[in-house]
């Protein structure tokens, strides 16, 4: 039997999946986070239609 353990994930910003082309400000704040040393990651979450930007660190 296999358990599985829930991460825990936290949503730092939220950004709109209509966005035009060549404009990718939830890469950009993703990239800020991890310079501030945060393990921050973009992924899209299909029934809002947002890109989001989580962490699976604990947050302050």
């Amino acid at each position: 039997m296999t358990t599985t353990v829930p991460v825990q994930r936290t949503v730092l910003e939220g950004f709109p999946g209509g966005r035009p082309r060549g404009s990718w400000p939830v890469d950009e704040y993703a990239a800020a986070q991890c310079d501030q040393g945060i393990a921050a990651r973009v992924v899209m979450d299909l029934s809002s239609d947002q890109f989001l930007v989580v962490t699976d660190t604990p947050t302050r």
